[in-house]
């Protein structure tokens, strides 16, 4: 076994705390990686906020990257590998096998479950195992086991701080852009939430060249910042009237719309803004429920769509993103705010209020 530092959810309710744990070996395809950096993801907060107690002790965190120190056998990685971790996927599946990971079949099991609490949990607390599967990587530690189809390598490396949301927040917002909704040159498009996801999707429709991109957001700071990014104009949906306005900054109304808030009345919102036959693009993991407008949907042919983790396949994806990033077409330093490890509760504080917009927590030695 190896020692590691981990933040565990210890109590329901509670905030992770930082303890001493053991991390087994890797076997048979495992990789172990050594964790430099794991940003903090909406999808962390709200999972661990309505974890049951019976499945606690449990550690969270998909956003990690890290350098492969130790394999299994049959891994196929090399040792000294700088890896961005992802999503797991089975690979076997009829989704997997068409180029569609996100949507394996087997993805509840295997990103929001968590591991057994047996002799094959990868971690330890005090001998006692402990759960660490959150999207096959528990990354809130500073050594994890992952398995290949999650570890995506890097042949040029980059910042860890910079590449940690490439994994999930970054691939999520800027694939529904240039992936999952093919927006282009002729597309006006508009973003709801300028957190994370939708700072990334601002970023990915001036990669696409939209003609508008519009950001709507409450916050003065986090619209300046879409501005920065590259959106065309922002909204404050306190104040402003936003299917008007929007009607006019798009010249009839927006062609795709990304809502990143899972808020019924902003999905409602959203959808009375688009023009005919344009498409919503749904990111956001909060309401599982929406009233649908469904008469305006059929009379304006609109299409309404869920998108995982951007509609990538990681391993393709993901080392684009690290170009973009590289020649300096995806300004991550400009939404990323870093923690040492030792403030851990300083950064979950942060994304809990919403104070940093991604916080990115480095695990100096």
């Amino acid at each position: 076994m190896m020692d590691a530092r981990a933040a565990v959810l210890l109590s329901e309710g509670a905030a992770p705390q930082l303890v001493d744990v053991e991390v087994r070996p890797p076997v048979d395809s495992e990789l172990l990686v050594r964790v430099d950096a794991v940003g903090i993801c909406h999808t962390d907060v709200s999972v661990a906020a309505r974890w049951p107690a019976r499945k606690l002790p449990m550690v969270f965190g998909h956003e990690g990257v890290g350098t492969v120190v130790a394999t299994g056998p049959r891994a196929g990685v090399e040792i000294g590998q700088q890896v961005v971790l992802t999503f797991a996927s089975c690979g076997r599946c009829p989704t997997c096998v068409a180029g569609r990971p996100a949507y394996c079949d087997h993805a509840t099991d295997l990103n929001l479950r968590g591991d057994r609490a047996d002799h094959s949990s990868a971690l330890r607390l005090g001998g006692i195992p402990l759960r660490g599967g959150f999207f096959g990587q528990s990354s809130f530690a500073t050594h994890v086991l992952v398995h290949p189809a999650n570890a995506v390598p890097l042949t040029e490396p980059l910042d860890p701080v910079l590449a940690a949301p490439l994994g999930c927040s970054v691939q999520t917002g800027v694939g529904t852009v240039l992936g999952a909704t093919s927006a282009g040159t002729h597309d006006a498009l508009v973003v709801f939430g300028a957190g994370a996801v939708g700072l990334s999707a601002v970023m990915g429709a001036r990669l696409a060249g939209c003609r508008a991109v519009v950001a709507v957001d409450p916050l003065a700071e986090r619209r300046l910042l879409a501005t920065e990014l590259g959106a065309t104009a922002t909204l404050d949906p306190n104040t402003d009237d936003v299917v008007a306005q929007l009607g006019d900054l798009t010249g009839g109304g927006p062609t795709i719309a990304v809502d990143t808030t899972a808020l019924p009345g902003v999905i409602a919102t959203a959808l009375q803004t688009l023009r005919a036959c344009g498409m919503l693009a749904l990111v956001g993991l909060g309401a599982l429920h929406a009233d649908l407008p469904v008469g305006l949907i059929l009379a304006k042919g609109l299409r309404v769509r869920g998108v995982v983790e951007g509609d990538s396949d990681p391993h393709v994806f993901i080392p684009r993103l690290a170009e973009l990033s590289r020649r300096g077409e995806l300004p991550l330093d400009k939404v990323v705010t870093r923690f040492e490890l030792d403030r851990f509760g300083d950064a979950w504080t942060a994304a809990t209020t919403g104070t940093a917009i991604k916080p990115v927590v480095a695990m100096s030695r």
